[in-house]
């Protein structure tokens, strides 16, 4: 007989509506494997939650329990069990944004996620883990646990929304928010065997910081399964008066758009690496070779292009991600700087080399290079590339804080396509289509127009019922 975590977060909300469970029960029911997951395997829990929050978890299942009933309108996710990462403003939950530096720190505001995550009525356990300042593709974070993957616990669950997934991967929360501004989503989903969705640019609202000028980043859903994805990106999406950019309505809820059949697509497909001259594993070639024949299996025409972004385009990305980087060290006390990773005070000294015309014209550049991207791969509704060049790697095989280089020339050769995306501001999903023969999960990634997830989703939710895997669960499990 299924236990309640064996349901898809749906699944657990339509239980929660009909009345069968309450959100207390739901609530203690997850708070309980907390617990039994920590009597054996303490550190993985360590690994995937920054925090955990209990006493707040209880009294919030008890607020959303007393409106009663969910009314019309309200989301199917409401009264389910989530975590909210540790990048996340979250008001009066401590949030260190995965740095020592900010230990103790907590806010006195929320942000647009957080807020989403209580005006759907959702309950949080705690903040997922992420590195420092979710800079890098590895949940590592200093003095912590790493996060892993369930698959296989010596081995890493990417980054920078390791920690959401690693908890999603094992039970430990049915559904999670993550943020992406270089594959961040994506790249924990393909290490954990999840679904991950990047949004288009302006989907989510980035209120109250804006900390992000260049609009690489956007928040998004980590889940088991497509739908579960959709509701949670129902949740999230939607715009604040302040927003510097916004995507426009969808016709309908995302959700819906997982019911209704894709019709027949135009795929283009490439395996070429993008931003480093990366080798390519061959069970990641086998991935995206099966899911090429999927596609076209289910009536869609699959059509080989030529990458749409030029090798002058990382050089100018890498500008940019170093500025960004500056913009979190650089209000830093020089006793602060003395306690951030050797990686992200190199990043940061980059990004604060770069005068302000310079970052400019970056801008400015990188702009114009999606720009081209984007008007190359117009006649194609998706674009089809393996996730990441290889499966999860053991734990450490890429950080290195004696040469923070080789460290982040590293993070490029094993991510070679999923900042593409964020660079064109396209939505892209990447979907667990594959395991080796020892069992590691391997993502391909698809992704859509601007703006157009609706599409995405319908898609998505085809290919994972020709080839399902809601029920292929980790030996963690």
């Amino acid at each position: 007989m299924a236990e309640l975590h064996d349901l898809t977060a749906l699944e657990q909300g339509a239980l929660i509506r009909s009345g069968e469970i309450s959100p207390v029960e739901l609530t203690e029911h997850y708070l309980d494997r907390h617990e039994r997951a920590a009597d054996g395997f303490q550190e993985y829990v360590d690994g995937a939650f920054a925090y955990r929050d209990p006493d707040g978890a209880r009294r919030r299942a008890r607020e959303v329990a007393a409106v009663g009933p969910v009314g019309e309108g309200a989301s199917p996710l409401a009264g389910v069990p989530t975590a909210i990462k540790d990048l996340n403003l979250t008001r009066g939950v401590p949030t260190a944004f995965g740095s020592p530096v900010f230990a103790g720190y907590v806010p006195e505001v929320s942000d647009a996620v957080t807020l989403a995550i209580e005006d759907a009525g959702m309950v949080s356990l705690g903040k997922t883990s992420t590195p420092e300042f979710g800079s890098p593709c590895y949940t590592e974070p200093e003095g912590r646990a790493p996060a892993v993957t369930p698959w296989d616990t010596t081995r890493m669950a990417g980054g920078s929304s390791g920690g959401a997934a690693a908890a999603v991967a094992a039970g430990l929360v049915p559904v999670a928010p993550g943020s992406d501004g270089g594959g961040s989503i994506r790249i924990p989903a393909s290490c954990c065997g999840l679904v991950g969705l990047k949004p288009t640019r302006g989907r989510i609202s980035g209120f109250p910081m804006y900390g992000d000028p260049v609009g690489l980043a956007v928040a998004g859903p980590v889940a088991r399964t497509v739908a579960d994805a959709a509701a949670l990106l129902d949740v999230l999406a939607g715009r604040r008066p302040g927003d510097p950019t916004w995507a426009p309505e969808p016709a309908g809820t995302f959700l819906d758009a997982t019911r209704r059949d894709p019709g027949r697509l135009r795929v283009a497909c490439f395996d070429a690496p993008v931003i480093a001259d990366a080798e390519v594993h061959p069970e990641v070639r086998r991935a995206y070779d099966d899911a090429t024949r999927l596609l076209a299996s289910l009536g869609h025409g699959v059509e080989d292009i030529s990458v749409p972004l030029p090798p002058e385009a990382v050089g100018v990305f890498e500008t940019c991600w170093a500025v960004l980087t500056a913009l979190s060290t650089a209000p830093l006390a020089p006793a602060q700087r003395q306690q951030i990773r050797p990686l992200t005070r190199w990043l940061g000294e980059r990004g604060e080399a770069v005068s302000g015309p310079e970052f400019g014209l970056a801008i400015g550049a990188m702009r114009r290079y999606a720009a081209d991207a984007l008007v190359a791969l117009a006649p194609y509704d998706i674009v089809l590339t393996p996730t990441l060049a290889a499966p999860p790697l053991p734990v450490g095989a890429i950080r290195d804080d004696a040469d923070p280089a080789a460290d982040f020339e590293a993070q490029k050769r094993f991510t070679p396509w999923t900042s593409a995306w964020n660079v064109t501001g396209m939505p892209a999903i990447s979907l667990p289509l594959h395991q080796t023969p020892e069992g590691l999960p391997v993502g391909v990634m698809l992704a859509a127009r601007p703006a157009e997830e609706e599409l995405l989703l319908s898609l998505a939710a085809q290919v994972e019922a020709a080839a399902p895997w809601k029920d292929r669960r980790p030996p963690l499990w």
